[in-house]
């Protein structure tokens, strides 16, 4: 009898770390959203000795004359940093540091880290709130954690994660003004800080913000290259579904040489990103996004970190290209770092699956459920891509999303900076659009 209870408890560990469905969030746990946690989950309160504040609501106005054709304006601006770390004393801060960000002080002489005051500046629409909590209890996994059953609205399905799986759907669902649109430019750069802007415009739609949705459906995507000239008009749409178990992602894309519109069901997982030089996966854009059915997840738990946050300056209009990009890595000179609590998520790649990182750490905000930093690791266990997610509050929509994100590949000395928009037009939030907009005909028009 004690084998067999034995082996029973072994099977229920293994079905709740590696995602199969679980209870949902007690009525107990959901009366706390908005008291000592907030309405997203995160813990209210500040931390022992101060240098994480409690979180009082957040941004959520613009301030007085802003205008977006003149970007964000830095409500932080006056700020010093506190400190610096470099390589001769980040010993002392190696508790706070991830593996990836100690690797790229070691590395790099000139790569620096300073730390800012914290601010805890996320925040939502008073609806948002409200569905999260609403639908706290209801949500679950569906079968093995590839999707999410019996939500509608909300953007974070688990506000208290009880496995690794369930964290990493709430970075993959979190709210970005229900739908955006998104002019920027990335730099696939060399060794010697060579590089070649290459500009694109994106249009992502949640299901939850559009009146008529389809069944379930997640979100709705669609990416155009519109420089340099010999790449101008590549394009792919993506769809993506709330519950993959019953249906996988579904993808075009357009070839400007073919003028066609073609099925694309490779536009996923460890794929190379769309004009990326092959410096970045599929999934790798936004931290993570996709199916998460070729890992194990194991929720590590929650750390003090710090963490590229409230990235303001970096964003700047008075900015061009050339003062951000550095040879080894992004001017560190206008990047802010601020001490934040995050979710640690560990992924190990499944035994028979493939993808070209074995293991994967994710450090995830607790305040925007936004990845903030995560380490790649190859199939040999070595450190292989660092990636960096420098947010801030677009305090229009209200909405946390990143401004840029920085992956160094440390094997190949190259990087790739991505999202900038400095010398681009605005980012818009709440565009109404309905998923005939994201159609093949229309794929096809956008991209003449």
């Amino acid at each position: 009898m004690s084998k067999i209870q034995t082996l029973l408890k072994a099977v229920a560990f293994a079905a709740v770390t590696s995602g199969a469905a679980q209870a949902a969030m007690s009525p107990a746990d959901v009366e706390r959203l908005g008291k000592d946690l907030t309405p997203v989950g995160a813990e209210k309160a500040g931390n022992k000795d101060g240098s994480i504040p409690s979180w009082e609501g957040g941004i959520t106005k613009a301030p007085a004359g802003f205008d977006p054709k003149a970007g964000y304006a830095d409500p932080l601006g006056d700020d010093k940093p506190q400190y610096t770390i470099t390589s001769a004393n980040m010993a002392q801060y190696k508790d706070k540091l991830a593996p990836g960000q100690m690797e790229m002080l070691k590395r790099y002489p000139s790569y620096k880290i300073n730390v800012y005051k914290s601010y805890r500046t996320a925040a939502l629409p008073s609806s948002m709130y409200d569905a999260i909590k609403a639908e706290a209890g209801k949500a679950e996994l569906a079968s093995g954690g590839s999707g999410v059953q019996n939500i509608q609205k909300s953007s974070v399905p688990f506000p208290q994660p009880k496995s690794g799986v369930e964290a990493i759907w709430n970075h993959v669902m979190r709210y970005r003004g229900g739908s955006v649109q998104r002019f920027s430019t990335e730099f696939p750069v060399q060794a010697n800080g060579a590089f070649t802007p290459v500009t694109r415009s994106e249009t992502i739609a949640f299901a939850h913000a559009m009146p008529k949705p389809e069944a379930n459906r997640l979100l709705y995507y669609t990416g155009a290259i519109t420089g340099p000239a010999s790449m101008a008009g590549e394009a792919i749409m993506v769809i993506d579904p709330l519950d993959q178990v019953k249906e996988s992602r579904l993808a075009w894309s357009y070839n400007p040489g073919q003028r066609r519109v073609l099925r694309a069901p490779d536009i996923a997982y460890d794929s190379p990103g769309q004009g990326a030089d092959g410096l970045r996966t599929t999934d790798d854009y936004d931290g993570f996004n996709g199916a998460p059915d070729r890992y194990d997840w194991k929720l590590v738990g929650k750390k003090e970190m710090i963490v590229s946050y409230n990235n303001y300056k970096i964003t700047s209009k008075s900015l061009k290209y050339a003062d951000i990009v550095r040879p080894g890595h992004v001017n560190q000179d206008l990047v802010r770092y601020e001490p934040h609590r995050v979710w640690v998520v560990e992924a190990t790649l499944k035994g028979g699956k493939r993808h070209v990182y074995g293991k994967r750490v994710f450090y995830i905000d607790e305040d925007t459920w936004q990845v903030a930093h995560a380490d790649a690791y190859d199939g040999r266990g070595e450190l292989w891509r660092v990636h960096e997610i420098g947010a801030i509050q677009y305090y229009d929509a209200p909405t946390p999303y990143f401004a840029y994100e920085a992956q160094y590949d440390l094997q190949a000395r190259r990087y790739l900076l991505t999202g900038l928009s400095n010398q681009e037009k605005p980012i818009k939030f709440g565009l109404k659009l309905e998923p005939s907009y994201f159609t093949p005909d229309n794929l096809r028009r956008m991209s003449n």
